[in-house]
């Protein structure tokens, strides 16, 4: 995600923090210095630091889980609204499904019950109390990990609830009717909460939206699924793709872009192996301090990750997504350079998918 910071590596999975999330911690702290001085800036920021550090754990919750199932994550990222951890996809069955969503919102429970039977916390009698620094910082922290478990049990996405819903629904009449459903209701309960939200209250305004488009684009996405099954990565790759040599310079790289609508060019071998990509930005940025002479080779992305065009097209968009990149060059079984599968194609098998439901992708093997 954009915009964030690396802070260290768990199990395999890079933990980052947003700039929004310091920003927050930098305005809870003014706030609480202005109303209560030095003291209370000190307890709220720990709270604070202490929650997320809860949230962390709920988001290990569903990683670990996953990960049992063979779903990797490569990364989860903290934000002023919560944890995001990246699973590369989500299990197709309902019941694996059910498990990741559910582990989350148990480890808050857990954090919770050890926090009051071991703690001693006592819990505040409502939400508006977890706010209040003269209450100690373990019953704070007590009550806020049974909230977090509360608010993402509703039924609705991208909240863990969604998924139960979903998973639920999909073991009586498979994922795409589920999905559908499990969408409507989560629309539904975005339109209730901006009702509410009319009456005075902003925030709920904000989650309003929140689910709303959380729940289109899962929906989205799932139909998108659906489209792709049984697809390979050779029936959605660029095959017109025009390929740079890899003794080529600047200049040459220039004339292909003009020449071409590309705007991902793999650098190849001698045996049309690639070995780089070089994107447009790429080469427009090299014009500027750069002669015509120069090698490609020195602006060129490397190494650069490849993908074979005979796996399922899930995987190939697995690696896709974990590459960062537009674009990764496809092979065949010997390593020649045979396409391309970027975003941009992606995006168009989307809306042609959404445009004709009933349209049939898949090339010849």
């Amino acid at each position: 995600m954009p915009w964030s910071i690396t802070i260290g590596r768990i199990a395999g999975t890079a933990v980052r923090v947003h700039i929004t999330f310091l920003l927050f911690l930098a305005w809870i702290g003014f706030s609480a210095f202005k109303q209560g001085g030095a003291t209370a800036a000190q307890n709220n920021l720990i709270f604070i630091v202490a929650l997320f550090f809860c949230v962390l754990l709920h988001e290990f919750g569903h990683i670990l889980t996953a990960r049992a199932f063979g779903i990797p994550t490569p990364d989860v990222t903290l934000l002023p609204i919560g944890g995001v951890a990246s699973l590369e996809r989500m299990p197709e069955k309902p019941s694996q499904e059910l498990l990741v969503a559910i582990a989350g919102p148990a480890v808050n429970l857990v954090i919770a019950v050890l926090l009051i039977g071991f703690a001693g916390a006592t819990m505040p009698t409502d939400v508006v109390s977890i706010d209040d620094t003269h209450i100690g910082l373990v019953a704070r922290l007590a009550f806020a990990n049974v909230f977090l478990a509360v608010f993402n049990m509703i039924p609705a996405f991208p909240m863990d609830g969604g998924r139960v819903l979903h998973a639920v629904l999909a073991m009586r009449m498979g994922p795409k009717p589920a999905m559908r459903i499990a969408a409507r209701i989560g629309q539904g309960l975005a339109f209730l909460f901006g009702f509410l939200g009319l009456f005075g209250n902003p925030m709920l305004l904000f989650i309003a939206v929140f689910i709303y488009v959380a729940a289109s684009s899962e929906a989205g996405d799932t139909e998108f699924r659906d489209t792709i099954k049984g697809l390979f990565v050779r029936d959605a790759m660029e095959t017109r793709v025009a390929a740079i040599p890899i003794g080529a310079n600047l200049g040459d790289a220039v004339d292909l872009l003009l020449a071409t609508p590309q705007h991902e060019f793999p650098v190849v071998d001698g045996f049309n192996k690639p070995v780089g990509l070089l994107t447009r930005e790429a080469i427009i940025g090299a014009l500027a301090a750069a002669t015509r002479e120069a090698p490609v080779a020195d602006i060129a992305q490397a190494p650069v990750p490849t993908v074979r065009s005979d796996i399922d097209l899930d995987k190939g968009l697995a690696q896709l997504r974990s590459s960062k990149a537009a674009a990764i060059s496809v092979v065949d079984a010997d390593g020649v350079l045979i396409g391309l599968l970027t975003r941009e194609n992606i995006a168009e098998m989307m809306m042609i998918a959404q445009a004709r439901p009933d349209w049939r992708f898949g090339r010849a093997a």
